[in-house]
Order: C-alpha cells, then sequence, then structure tokens
C-alpha cells in the first residue's frame, strides 16, 4: 500500500485506508490523552452542527451557498472526533467500522487503485434510511455516548452503533466518504501541523528575478510631520503616503507592514509587487489573473477585514493563534488566487508575526522591516534618528 504523506494529499484519489488517517491525524491532537469528555462533547457538537447544516438547506434551499461542502466538513470534524475517542480507549478506528458492518451491508470485492494492494471491498446499504431518521438516530447515539462508563461493555458497542449510524448518514445525504476523511485530514493538517519548508509554494520561483517578489528586502517605514507615513526601499519612496483615514486614529496607515508579511511568509502579496513594478509580465495570465487589480482589492479587503477584527483583540497582542472560523474566512477570501494553496498554519504564521511588528512600527511611529523569504520570516528594526516624526 503506499503510504500518505500529509504533502501529498492533494494528488490522492480513490481510497483512503484507516490505519492511514489514523497515522496522519494523530499529529493535530492538542488535547492530552487524559481528556475524554471534551472529546465527547465534540463529537455531539459535531453532530449538532451537521444537522444545523441540513437545517439550513432545508430553510434556506439554494440560497444556502456551499451546502454539500458545509456537511462534508460537519462530517470530517465529527470523524477527527471520533477517532480521538478510539485513540484514547486504544481501539482502532477500522475495527470500530468492520463491526459496525452487519447483514444489511452489501460487500463486494473490487480491484483497488493502489498499486500493493489490489483488492478491497466496496460496502453498501441494500436500503437507505431516511435523512431526518438517519441524522437523530446519530444524535441520540451520540448522547448516549456521553452519558455512558467507559469502562462498560455497552460502550464499545454504542461506539459501534454511532460508526453504523455515521455511514447510514453520509448515504442518506449521497456524500463520498473517501471526499470526507481527505477534506479533514487536509484542513486538520493545514490548521496544526508545522508545515515542511521544501513542501511549501513558492509562487514565482520559475519567473525571473525582476518579476519576482525579493527574497530579501528591508522597507524603511517613516512618518512625517503631517502624520503622512511613507514607504521607501532601495532608497526610493514606493506608494502614496497614508494616513488613517478614520475619525479615531488607529495605526492603519501603517498597515503595508501586513502586506509586507505576507510576502516574506506566505510568498504572496499583489500589492507589495505592484508597489515595487515586479509583476509577472512575461506571462500574462499570471500579469492578469494574479498580480492584476482585483487581486490586489482581494488583498487590501482581506488585510481591511482582519485589521478591524484584530481591534478587538488587542492587534493579537499576547495570542499564539488565530480563530480556525477567521482562518477558515480568509480561505473563502482568496479561493481561486494562487496563495489558497499555503496552508492554515502558515496563513497564522504570516499574521501573528504582521501583527507582532505592526505593533512595533505603531509605538515607533516607524522602523524597517526586514523580510527573508527564504526562511520565511519577517522582523523589525528601529529608526534611530532617521524618523521625522
Amino acid at each position: 500500500m503506499n503510504i500518505l504523506t500529509s504533502n501529498k494529499l492533494d494528488e490522492i484519489n480513490g481510497a483512503i485506508p484507516f490505519q492511514e488517517y489514523e497515522r496522519l491525524i494523530v499529529t493535530t491532537d492538542r488535547f492530552s490523552n487524559e481528556e475524554i469528555v471534551p472529546i465527547l462533547l465534540g463529537l455531539y457538537g459535531e453532530v449538532g452542527s451537521i444537522m444545523s447544516a441540513s437545517k439550513k438547506y432545508r430553510r434556506e434551499k439554494k440560497a444556502y451557498v456551499g451546502y454539500r461542502e458545509a456537511v462534508e466538513e460537519e462530517f470530517g470534524d465529527a470523524l477527527w472526533y471520533f477517532s480521538a475517542l478510539c485513540r484514547r480507549l486504544d481501539i482502532k478506528l477500522g475495527d470500530i467500522f468492520e463491526s459496525a458492518l452487519d447483514s444489511s451491508h452489501i460487500k463486494v470485492i473490487s480491484a483497488n487503485d493502489h498499486c500493493n494492494s489490489p483488492i478491497s471491498q466496496i460496502i453498501s446499504i441494500a436500503e437507505l434510511m431516511p435523512l431526518d431518521e438517519a441524522l437523530m438516530e446519530l444524535g441520540y447515539t451520540a448522547g448516549k455516548l456521553l452519558k455512558t462508563d467507559k469502562a462498560l461493555p455497552i460502550f464499545r458497542e454504542n461506539m459501534i452503533e454511532f460508526a453504523r449510524l455515521y455511514i447510514r448518514a453520509i448515504q442518506s445525504i449521497n456524500l463520498s466518504f473517501a471526499k470526507i476523511v481527505k477534506g479533514n485530514l487536509i484542513k486538520a493538517l493545514g490548521r496544526f501541523s508545522i508545515p515542511e519548508a521544501r513542501f511549501l509554494p513558492d509562487f514565482d520561483s520559475q519567473f525571473s528575478e525582476e518579476e519576482q517578489l525579493p527574497r530579501k528586502f528591508e522597507i524603511y517605514i517613516t512618518q512625517r510631520k503631517s502624520g503622512q507615513s511613507y514607504l521607501r526601499w532601495n532608497g526610493v519612496f514606493i506608494g502614496q503616503p497614508l494616513t488613517d483615514n478614520i475619525r479615531d486614529p488607529d495605526g492603519y496607515r501603517f498597515h503595508d507592514v501586513f502586506h509586507l508579511a505576507y510576502a516574506a511568509i506566505l510568498h504572496w502579496s499583489p500589492t507589495f509587487r505592484a508597489l515595487i513594478k515586479q509583476k509577472r509580465k512575461s506571462n500574462p495570465l499570471f500579469d492578469e489573473a494574479q498580480d492584476g487589480g482585483r487581486a490586489i482589492v482581494v488583498e487590501e479587503g482581506l488585510t481591511a477585514w482582519l485589521f478591524a477584527y484584530s481591534k478587538g483583540l488587542d492587534y493579537f497582542e499576547g495570542h499564539d493563534g488565530i480563530s480556525l472560523d477567521v482562518l477558515k474566512t480568509i480561505q473563502k477570501f482568496v479561493h481561486g488566487y494562487e496563495v489558497e494553496k499555503c496552508p492554515l498554519k502558515l496563513w497564522e504564521d504570516a499574521i501573528l508575526k504582521g501583527y507582532s511588528i505592526f505593533r512595533q512600527v505603531k509605538e515607533n511611529n516607524g522602523g524597517i522591516i526586514i523580510g527573508d523569504r527564504e526562511n520565511r520570516t519577517i522582523s523589525y528594526r528601529p529608526l534611530g534618528n532617521e524618523n521625522e516624526s
């Protein structure tokens, strides 16, 4: 059987063995091995989220954009918690699902797409359960897991029943179990696993140097007596002088720091690329679709939205993480652009480091921003006597 790696998931089609899911997903579990109640509560909550998504779809029909993707994600999150529960009880996830297959399931031997595992079984249910019934039964069984003593044999039986109903619910909605598993792996590993540098995307490495974002850069941010901030790169002023453009000053005049953080850590910033006039014009598709006006608007809009959110959190001071909901919203913002290939963990790193630099620039009314794309780092150095403020 081919061994999957977290960096090869996008290339995987077809079956994903349970043991491979368990092997990869364990790295995303941040709970202690002794914590079972939070896992059970999480499982119960995810079943509720599946029900909630189904209810919205019934109510809003086509107005509920992304219903299918939302339900797939919730089923994936439920599987994450169910796998975490199995792990804490020293039970194999595959054993539970195998035990859940009874006479109501039809087994078909088929050819597998794994070169070292040519034979597999296809399991299907002879008679589909109505969706509402399947979800209510799934929720009821999740509740039983909450109330049952983990040491009793009935607890394992309830786990098997949960797995059986989980499969029935997936079939009732006509979803792909493999797609659910793969989607959950991509989401969880992208959110929690530290990405290996050699597998991270570099969006302009195939272009000439004059069409790349600079591999190393030092940008001077100075504030004049007028209150306007200026950028200098290699001794040349770039862009336009900025003010906060708001009634109550909040430092947004220094928001170019965030574009520099994106450039250094994500290897992406159509805004910075436009400022230094290093668009990828040799390829019209990149020039228009990735470096053009719409991409710049997307980056600026995302930056403004995130800044407004951060103001209620002291600009992320003292924070060591970003809400998953925020990161998922960012994914939606950048959908269709090259940067969507960056894992959520890398976005989190870019945001937290960018805001760390921003707070220093804001406090000192300027500074020198040092970016290093090779190491995906960004740092700050004071201006000394170079500031005019």
